[in-house]
């Protein structure tokens, strides 16, 4: 287990250093992620190693919402006097990230060289086997 999390933190570690050493604008976490998924690829063991940390640390996920829970709290007064346009935000951005998820979905499936039809036709018999 300590090996597998410290597998994780070194992607981790190796993601955020390339990032700032690059100027990208992508999260390092997000490039130590793509790492790790590398690795997984090329040396199929590594992810036998990691899975049972990771689905570990997957079951306790909610506990990482404490301290932005906590932040709120701290910044209540905020909320009365910002509180409409965080929740406007809120609303926009997921409603955002639906609608392009639902387009690149789209896009993957005209991609891959199904039609609507066949899709619908899988969909279908996905609902009715369960």
């Amino acid at each position: 287990m300590i090996l597998a999390v410290l597998l994780l933190l070194i992607c981790q570690l190796i993601g955020e250093v390339i990032a700032r050493a690059l100027g990208l604008p992508l999260p390092g976490p997000v490039l130590g992620l793509a790492l790790l998924l590398i690795l997984f690829m090329v040396h199929k063991p590594i992810f036998a190693r990691v899975q049972p940390t990771a689905q570990g640390l997957l079951q306790h996920l909610s506990l990482l919402f404490v301290p932005a829970g906590v932040g709120i709290v701290g910044h209540v007064d905020r909320l009365g006097t910002e509180g409409f346009g965080i929740l406007m935000a809120l609303i926009l951005s997921t409603l955002l990230a639906i609608a392009i998820g639902a387009l690149v979905f789209a896009g993957v499936s005209k991609l891959c060289g199904e039609s609507e039809e066949k899709s619908e036709k899988n969909l279908e018999n996905g609902v009715n086997n369960e």
